[in-house]
C-alpha cells in the first residue's frame, strides 16, 4: 500500500489528475475551472502544510436552508474555500483507494457506479416485474450518525493510513461549529454539506449492504435511499423489519413518510424513476418538480421584465437559456444533468411530453401575458427560433 492520502495533497500531478478527470465528466464554466485556477494560485500546498504543522482544524460554517422544491429546511455545513478544495481532492482518492470496502449493492458516490446502474440492474432482473417492494428513506442521515458509533468503522477502515484516520476523526470530534458569527457546539453527525460527508455515508451502513447482497436480495442503497425486492410481501415485511432493526442499532432511524411497499401490479420508483409493466419513465415527483422549477421562474421571470419594461421576448429568451443548461448542459457532475441522468434509462417519451407542453405554456404565458386563447398568437415555431429545445426530440437524437 503506497504511503498516506494526506501526502497527495502536496502533489501538483495529483492536483492535474483530478482536474482532468474533472474536465472527462464536466463541460461548462464550472467545477473544473476552479481546479483550474486554484492549481495556478499555488495555494494548493497550504493546507497540506497546516496540517503538517500540527496547526488548528478549521471549524464547519453551519446553514439552513430551504430543500429543493418543499418548505421543509436542511443543515449543511461548509468549510473555508481552501480546506473544501483539499477535502474534495481527499474524498475523491478516498472513494478510489478504499472502493473495495464496498458491495455490488451500493451505488452512491462510487467511481464505477451511478445510481441509473441500480435501476438499470432491476429493470433487467428477470421476474421484476411480478415482485414486492419496499422503498425507504434514512431520516436525515448524514447529521444523525452518532460520531461515537462511527469512529471505530472509520478507523478500522483506514487503518492501512492512521495518519488519515487521525485527521477525519478529529474534524468529526470538533464539538464546535460557527452559527452565523458565533461559534456554538452542536451534534453534528457526519457532516452534511462536506464533501467528505459521501465516503462515511457510504462506510457507515456497509455492513448491512453486505447482509441483503450475502443472502441474494436485491437490494440497492443511495446513500440514504433504500429498495429491497421479494417475491412475496410476507419477504418484503421481513426485509424492511431487517432494515429497521439495523439502522437502529446503528442510532438511526427511517422516515416514515418515505416508507413504500408496492404490489407487483403497483410498479415500484426509485432515485427518480418509476417502474410498471415493463416501462421506465421518470417518477412523478421528479415531473412535477421540474414544473415547479418553471413556474417558480415563469413568474420571477415576468415580475423582473415588467418592472423594467422589458421586450417580454427577452423574459422567454432567459427562462430557455436557464432550462436550455438545466436540461441539456452538463455544468456540475454528468450524473446530476437532467437528461444526462433519465435519457440513458427510461423508454417512454410520455413524461417528456408533458414537461415540453408545460415549457411552451410558460413560454407562451411570458411572451402575451395571457393564459387565455391569446397565448396561441404565439407559435411553436417562434419559441424554436428563440433558443426552445424539446426533451421528446434531444431524447430521440440521443437514441439515434
Amino acid at each position: 500500500m503506497s504511503g498516506s492520502l494526506i501526502d497527495e495533497l502536496n502533489s501538483r500531478d495529483t492536483w492535474e489528475r483530478y482536474c482532468a478527470y474533472k474536465k472527462s465528466i464536466i463541460s461548462g464554466l464550472s467545477a473544473p475551472d476552479l481546479i483550474r485556477e486554484y492549481i495556478d494560485s499555488g495555494h494548493c500546498g497550504k493546507v497540506y502544510e497546516s496540517i503538517m504543522a500540527g496547526g488548528p482544524l478549521p471549524l464547519p460554517s453551519k446553514a439552513v436552508i430551504s430543500k429543493m422544491s418543499s418548505q421543509k429546511k436542511r443543515t449543511v455545513y461548509t468549510y473555508s474555500y481552501d480546506w473544501n478544495m483539499n477535502f474534495k481532492l481527499l474524498t475523491y482518492l478516498m472513494l478510489r483507494r478504499y472502493d473495495h470496502l464496498f458491495c455490488s449493492g451500493l451505488y452512491s458516490f462510487r467511481p464505477a457506479k451511478t445510481a441509473k446502474d441500480a435501476v438499470r440492474r432491476f429493470v433487467r432482473m428477470p421476474g421484476i416485474g411480478s415482485m414486492y417492494s419496499y422503498k425507504v428513506d434514512i431520516s436525515n442521515y448524514f447529521n444523525s450518525v452518532p460520531v461515537g458509533r462511527f469512529v471505530p468503522i472509520l478507523k478500522e477502515a483506514l487503518s492501512d493510513d492512521p495518519r488519515l484516520a487521525d485527521l477525519l476523526v478529529a474534524l468529526l470530534e470538533e464539538p464546535c461549529v460557527i452559527d452565523r458569527h458565533d461559534v456554538v457546539r452542536e451534534a453534528k453527525g457526519i457532516m452534511a454539506g462536506t464533501p467528505q460527508a459521501s465516503f462515511f455515508a457510504n462506510l457507515y451502513l456497509r455492513e448491512m449492504d453486505q447482509m441483503f447482497i450475502d443472502m441474494a436480495v436485491p437490494y440497492a442503497r443511495y446513500s440514504d435511499d433504500i429498495i429491497v425486492f421479494a417475491p412475496s410481501m410476507d419477504e418484503v415485511e421481513q426485509y424492511a423489519s431487517e432494515i429497521r432493526s439495523f439502522l437502529a442499532s446503528r442510532g438511526l432511524s427511517v422516515n416514515p413518510d418515505k416508507e413504500c411497499f408496492t404490489a407487483p401490479d403497483d410498479g415500484w420508483t426509485f432515485l427518480g424513476f418509476c417502474y410498471r409493466d415493463g416501462i421506465v419513465d421518470i417518477a412523478p415527483a421528479s415531473v412535477k418538480k421540474i414544473k415547479q422549477k418553471m413556474r417558480r421562474k415563469t413568474r420571477a421571470l415576468k415580475r423582473w421584465y415588467d418592472r423594467q419594461d422589458k421586450d417580454p421576448r427577452s423574459a422567454a429568451v432567459a427562462f430557455i437559456r436557464i432550462f436550455n443548461r438545466k436540461l441539456f448542459d452538463v455544468t456540475d457532475d454528468n450524473d446530476l444533468t437532467w437528461s444526462k441522468w433519465y435519457f440513458p434509462v427510461i423508454n417512454t417519451d410520455k413524461s417528456l411530453h408533458e414537461i415540453d407542453r408545460y415549457a411552451v405554456e410558460c413560454l407562451r404565458y411570458l411572451i402575451t401575458g395571457s393564459r387565455g386563447k391569446a397565448r396561441f398568437n404565439v407559435k411553436y415555431e417562434e419559441l424554436k427560433e428563440l433558443g426552445l429545445r424539446s426533451l421528446v426530440n434531444e431524447y430521440y437524437k440521443d437514441e439515434g
